[in-house]
Formats: structure tokens, sequence, C-alpha cells
């Protein structure tokens, strides 16, 4: 037995918080009859085609380590579809890294970037990843509200307020998990403008970019004089409903972008081989598919906000993504009150919002990436419970 130190366990990971999204799935999973608005993920599954060209893939015996930066033909395929659907040009020799989700993505910029004291500001509510990943990069994560009067959106005197001269970049989210808030071109020129000022970086997750509703979506890497200074996050896990494949991609200027790769050779080595192979089919031929996920959110989006705030619970109208982040503070319960009686007495798996941070605190993020028939029922059970505390 060791008795020699108290813990073996470094201290930054001792005092790292557990992710409070995983707290209400474990609690939802032991109960029956649940059912779950907290999954952040599609409940459409990877269309055929992907996957048998997966299935081609290991029937052919393409089973060994791709490049460190992913199979040439995946990077060129990312570079034409960011240039197609974004308008930014990326060279897929050196400015592109297919990762084991966006997830590796924003470590590996992370621990490229930062040096120890370094600061990142973090725009919050925001998902719940971030903040210990900054930290466990030695970094320091400063963290601004946007709030809710504001349609969760920053302002840029916001940034100013909290920028040092140790700021070394921003991270920011759209559209944004959890509130599904799409920030405007006007939005995004105005970080620009302020991150030019200070000389930052952005890191830009653009992961539910795909998922975008009311109006056409502007890639902060597109803004005038930005591509330069954008660290740019995506993959295929929302919007081409490939989440267990674990696939994402960052895209940068190849002074970053190899830096990274330097990283991540040594982090993960490569994504996975069959994964890649289907992701190129993704992006040649999902169109479609994509299309008519976006058409399926929507009208799930409009009934479920639509229901919220005729219920009482003030919800803005989320502009990409596939959450609903409604106000609960009508209630008089926190937000983790009014989740954890929710789904003790309605048996509905919603996550409380202050997990996403200080913003979030008197909300809840509810996913609508469920059929309609259990967002009905859902619906109806989350009104009846918030009527019974009314009485």
């Amino acid at each position: 037995m060791i008795t020699s130190r108290k813990s073996y366990v470094s201290k930054m990971v001792s005092e790292l918080k557990p992710s409070g999204i995983r707290k209400f799935f474990d609690l939802a999973a032991g109960m029956e009859g649940v059912i779950s608005l907290g999954v952040g993920e599609p409940d459409f599954v990877t269309p055929w085609h992907v996957r048998e060209e997966a299935i081609r893939s290991l029937e052919q015996g393409f089973t060994a380590y791709t490049p460190n930066a992913g199979l040439l033909e995946l990077r060129q395929e990312i570079a034409q579809y960011m240039y197609n659907e974004f308008d930014v040009t990326y060279d897929p020799e050196h400015e592109v890294i297919v990762t084991v989700g966006a997830s590796s993505a924003i470590d590996i910029a992370m621990r490229t970037i930062l040096d120890p004291g370094d600061e990142v500001i973090v725009v919050e509510p925001c998902f719940v990843s971030y903040v210990p990943t900054v930290e466990l990069a030695g970094g320091t994560a400063v963290t601004v509200q946007a709030l809710q009067e504001n349609d969760f959106k920053i302002l840029p005197e916001q940034l100013e307020a909290v920028t040092t001269e140790r700021t070394k970049a921003i991270m920011i989210c759209s559209p944004n998990n959890p509130t599904g808030t799409m920030l405007s071109k006007a939005d995004l020129e105005g970080i620009a403008t302020y991150a030019i000022k200070h000389d930052l970086l952005v890191i830009s997750d653009e992961i539910y970019a795909e998922l975008a509703y009311d109006e056409n979506y502007t890639s902060f890497a597109a803004i005038n004089d930005m591509r330069e200074r954008t660290i740019l996050i995506n993959g295929f896990s929302k919007g081409f409903a490939m989440t267990g494949w674990r696939l994402g991609f960052v895209c940068a200027p190849q002074e970053i972008s190899e830096a990274m790769l330097k990283v991540f050779q040594y982090q993960l080595m490569c994504a996975s081989t069959m994964a890649q192979y289907a992701a190129i089919e993704a992006l040649r031929n999902g169109r479609p598919e994509v299309d008519m996920m976006v058409k399926s959110y929507r009208r799930r989006r409009n009934f479920i906000v639509e229901s919220f705030n005729e219920m009482g619970l003030s919800c803005h109208n989320p502009g990409g993504a596939f959450y609903a982040f409604p106000s609960i503070k009508s209630t008089g319960l926190s937000s983790q009150e009014f989740a954890e009686q929710l789904l003790q007495q309605e048996k509905v798996a919603v996550v409380p919002g202050d997990v996403f941070g200080e913003s979030g605190e008197g909300h809840i993020r509810c996913s609508y990436a469920s059929s309609l028939e259990n967002l009905q029922e859902a619906v109806t059970r989350i009104k009846r419970f918030v009527e019974s505390l009314e009485k």
C-alpha cells in the first residue's frame, strides 16, 4: 500500500469540476420513462451512403494510420467545402488538420498558443469544456457574460473591460451551445475590430455552422482581415449526424496550423481511418440530408420556443444549433432545483443553465434534437410541473 504521498493526482486535475451535463445524464439513465432533452447530439442516424463508404474502406483493407493531419483527399474536400459554403480559402496541405472531434481541435489549439499565465476571454454561457481546456493548457480563462437582454450576444465594450496585457485570445461559438444564438456579420465585425485593436487571436467554434435557420451563416474567418487571426473549429458531429465517429477539423494560418500539428502528433497520432473515408463521402454527397435535418430542426424549434413562451418561460428564438434556453426565473427556483425537481416529478431531463457559466443561471438547456412526439409530451410534462409550482 502506498503511503508516501497524500495524492498522486495533480492539484489542477483534483480541483477540476466534473461536467455538469454528465451528472444529469447519469441521473436520467437510472430512471424508467424519462424523456431526455439533455443530449447534445442529433437524433438522426448517419446517412447510409456515408456508413457504406466506411464499410467499403474496411473491406478494401484501409486500416493503417493516415498522415497525422489526415488523408490529403479529405483535407482537400474540407478546403473545398469551406470555400463553397463559407467563402474562406485554406491550403489543404498546410492549413487543415483532421482531428478526433472538435473537442480535440480546441485542446490542441489551446496547448499550441498558450504560455503559463496567458489569458483567454471565454464568452459565457458556453460549452462546459472551454474553461477547463484553457486551464489544462496552463492558461487563465477570463469569462464574460452574454446576457439574455442582449439575446445572449457579447458586446465589444464588455470585452474591453476585461482585456489586459496578458490577453492572448478570445473564444466564441456561433451558433452557440447552449443558447442557440447566432452572431450576425455585424456582430462578428464588432469582435473583429476589437481583436485587431488588441492584436488577439480568435478561436471560433463553428461546429453548428451547418445548422443555421433564418439567415445566411457567416464564418468568423470570412470577416475582413480575420483569416490570419482565426483558429476555426468545425467537424462532422452535428451537421452531418456523425457524433460517434469522433471526427473534427481545424483550419488556421500555416504557422499556427503546423505548430498545432506537432501537438496533435503526440496527442492522438491521427483520426480514425474509416471515419475519414466516411467524411469524404459526407462532404461530397451529404448536403441533401443536412438540408433535411435543418428543415426538421427548424420545425421543432418553432414548436418548443412557442410552447415555452406560452407557459410563461421566456425563451428567445435561437438562430441555429438545436437548443432552446428558456428562463425559469419566474418559478423562483434555481437552475439546479428546477432541473432536479422536473426530473423527479415529471421524468423530463434538461440541463441546468448554470453549468454553462454564471450567466446561465436562471435558465435550462433543452435539446430539441428529439422527435416531435417526444417534444410534445415533454412540453406537456414541463407545463404541468410549472403549473404545480404556482399552486
